[in-house]
């Protein structure tokens, strides 16, 4: 091979200003992101509007997660097949289109119908944004990118609550969905004029789509998310469609992987995996994700139903995480050359660990402050890692092999945040009954404190029946705040468990220049 030959192939440039590139494909991020930070804080009022319990709401969060996660895999190929500017106008388009349709759903089937829609757009959002951003920039000046990519998708969490709040107050929960519509198509405007594709996706030889990794992936993700989300409901194991989905998932996942690992020109790349950083990132994102949505999935719960907050006073109060991200999105660049990437994100795990730790402290008297200023720290130390994390993933890899690699390091993710929203949703309502029927076993006449406590509640009220109501009734707002303590602190302990494994990373003397990557004869 040529020593020019590298050089063309792997210092391909945008036409564009790479800033005004990153801008417009920012837009399509961001306004997923806001619309993910806005349902949030809506969860109880879209559940009361539509009459299912909270449970059941987690199905609108769950099932855009799903059906991103699918798309997202496949993202690569449509790229390559349409174009990656045509894919991602489509993209923006159709997640417009079904915003409209999540604020005019009528039953929680439809609205779920709409997000799956919404999902199979947004899908294609993440890994095309980050790819587009990765490879305008050169390998030296991808921190900044990640950086800028960081700043753009963590102002969404700092307007998103206050606005979903605000929105849900004084006018529906339908007009969060809505807001979507100008920013789709301020993006798709900018997008035809700033985007193109790079000449080497352009030459690509276009394979016919995997079948059989895209019948295995759907059936493996969509029986593992039945699962998930329906086990709590019907007992697990004691139901026919959990055992069958557990077997499901079981045998098409790995059958996946060893599908995609044989074919030449596979829906997903998996031999990207041989790359350990990318691995090991992959895996970190799986687990950054299921802490960061578990926790941002059960807070406004806990704040709404608990607390008795309003939904603006919960986005309010869930505002300071998206300024400590924007904050740390802005000094991250110079902070990883003083400290480097590996000290920065093992900060960023345990720094979420000892927040998390402080939320499972909680109690009813808090005030909101004693909200506000853990999350701001949890913010701040979500953004010590997100830019690290891409950064170190992505390091070794060609600049054509960037966006399959975004692909999967986007799909752990999603995957993870799904099993986070699942798992906390269902644990929390497993707990509650745990602790609701130990803290019942004290209410008994045998019990000498609660004999004098019955006695005080028996003469004010006049009424020796009145004891028992008034204790049934705190023994259920006990049980549920512990059931949430609980979540708190086993997403704790698995960020702090998760900080080890950063060391395994190859360090900075071990990552290549492009050139030295592209140089390399496959």
């Amino acid at each position: 091979m040529s020593a020019e030959a590298p050089a063309q192939r792997g210092y391909w440039k945008p036409g564009h200003s790479p800033w005004l590139v990153s801008f417009s494909v920012m837009l399509g991020m961001f306004m997923q992101v806001l619309d993910t930070s806005v349902a949030n804080v809506s969860l109880p009022h879209i559940a009361g509007g539509l009459s299912a319990s909270t449970h059941e709401v987690s199905w609108v969060l769950t099932s855009y997660i799903v059906a991103s996660a699918i798309v997202l895999a496949a993202s690569g190929w449509l790229s390559a097949l349409i174009g990656r500017k045509r894919y991602l106008a489509i993209s923006v388009g159709l997640f417009t289109v079904s915003s409209a349709l999540c604020g005019m759903a009528q039953t929680l089937p439809q609205l779920v119908f709409a997000r799956i829609l919404q999902g199979i757009g947004g899908g294609g959002l993440q890994p095309l944004s980050q790819a587009v951003m990765l490879e305008s920039f050169p390998q030296e000046k991808r921190t900044q990118a990640m950086a800028a990519y960081g700043l753009g998708i963590v102002v969404a969490p700092i307007i998103g609550p206050i606005l979903g709040g605000w929105i849900t107050d004084n006018f529906s929960w339908r007009w969060i969905f809505y807001i979507n519509l100008p920013v789709g198509i301020l993006g798709l405007a900018l997008q035809q004029m700033f985007l193109e594709d790079p000449p080497y996706l352009k030459r690509a030889k276009i394979a016919s789509i995997d079948r059989w990794g895209l019948l295995f992936m759907m059936v493996g993700l969509g029986a593992f998310q039945l699962v998930m989300d329906k086990g709590q409901e019907v007992d697990w194991f004691a139901d026919a469609w959990i055992r069958f989905g557990t077997f499901a998932f079981s045998v098409f996942l790995p059958l996946f992987a060893w599908w995609e690992v044989r074919r030449q020109q596979p829906l997903l790349n998996l031999r990207l995996l041989k790359s350990r950083n990318l691995a090991l990132g992959s895996l970190l994102s799986a687990v950054l994700g299921a802490v960061l949505m578990g926790s941002t999935a059960i807070l406004p719960i806990f704040m709404q139903t608990l607390l008795g907050y309003p939904a603006f006073q919960s986005g309010m109060v869930m505002m300071p995480r998206g300024v400590g991200s924007l904050i740390s999105m802005m000094i991250i660049s110079r902070m990883v050359k003083g400290f480097g990437n590996r000290v920065m994100i093992v900060t960023g795990f345990i720094g979420i660990a000892v927040t998390l730790l402080v939320f499972s402290k909680y109690n009813l008297e808090i005030s909101r402050y004693n909200v506000m200023t853990p999350l701001f720290f949890n913010g701040l130390m979500m953004g010590f890692i997100f830019v690290p994390l891409t950064t170190l993933s992505m390091a070794n890899l060609k600049q054509a092999d960037i966006q399959q690699a975004s692909s999967i390091f986007s799909l752990l993710r999603n995957i993870g945040a799904s099993f986070g929203i699942s798992i906390m949703f269902t644990m929390q309502s497993r707990m509650a009954q745990v602790h609701q029927t130990a803290l019942a076993s004290h209410v008994t006449d045998y019990a000498q404190q609660f004999q004098y406590w019955s006695a005080q509640i028996g003469r004010l009220f006049h009424s020796g029946a009145a004891a028992y109501g008034l204790a049934y009734k705190n023994i259920m707002v006990q049980a549920v705040l512990l059931s949430f303590l609980d979540c708190f602190r086993w997403l704790a302990y698995t960020a702090l468990l998760t900080a080890p494994l950063v060391l395994l990373f190859r360090g900075s003397r071990h990552i290549k220049t492009q050139a030295e990557i592209e140089a390399v004869v496959e």
